[in-house]
């Protein structure tokens, strides 16, 4: 198969026309609105991975519209890759920050994120029905693996976590259900991911941000001093 051939995924598309998924497009406008809403809130030198990560949110939300206009394998590349690289990001990010790995580690510990996708993608795929999004089950999991982790030293990052972890699952959720309601609701439910994933992401650096901001006002007052 060509990497410009097309591709038909969804139950919104019809056929190989550009608007031929209006609003499994227009949807991603929500990806852009998440990362310049947050993009004033992430000033300083401390911000510099949440300014990253809106980034990055911005481009997913560019490559998600790609694939549902010029829907081909290439532009499939675009939609996936800039969603592993918030992935890798933030799992350097938490590993390093909350867990307080130095940077070889924390890299290293990102880049174990594929491995353990890879293994762990074929066991959600076993579930009936899961289909495509078994390839993105293992996000919350691991989401709530760093939620427990951080239970007791960082409960209120542990619960933003454990937020994030059941936002990502609703998502997941329209996600799998697009083709088998596609008889019923010929719109289909893939737009619902776009939304409740722009909501997810944006409160995941939201979650990151609170923390390193409190981290680093704790870090100044102790520098300080009494007084």
């Amino acid at each position: 198969m060509s990497w410009l051939s097309p591709v038909d995924a969804y139950c919104e598309r019809t056929g190989p026309d550009y608007w031929s998924e209006p609003v499994n497009a227009v949807t991603n406008l929500a990806f852009l609105i998440a990362a310049v809403v947050l993009w004033p809130r992430l000033r300083g030198p401390e911000m510099a991975m949440g300014r990253a990560l809106a980034a990055v949110l911005f481009v997913i939300g560019i490559g998600s519209w790609l694939f549902h206009t010029h829907a081909n394998r290439l532009t499939g590349l675009a939609d996936v890759l800039p969603i592993l690289a918030f992935i890798l990001l933030y799992v350097f990010a938490a590993t390093r920050d909350w867990l307080g790995a130095g940077p070889w580690l924390a890299a290293l510990v990102a880049a174990g994120v594929i491995p353990y996708a890879a293994a762990t993608a074929p066991l959600f795929a076993m579930i009936p029905g899961f289909g495509s999004s078994a390839s993105y089950a293992p996000v919350p999991l691991l989401i709530l693996i760093y939620a427990l982790l951080l239970r007791k030293r960082l409960p209120e990052t542990a619960r933003g976590l454990a937020i994030g972890a059941g936002i990502l699952t609703a998502s997941l959720i329209f996600r799998t259900l697009d083709q088998p309601l596609c008889g019923a609701l010929p719109l289909g439910t893939h737009f619902m991911w776009h939304i409740l994933n722009a909501v997810m992401l944006g409160w995941m650096i939201e979650v990151w941000s609170r923390e390193r901001s409190s981290a680093a006002q704790t870090g100044r007052a102790a520098r300080q001093g009494p007084g």
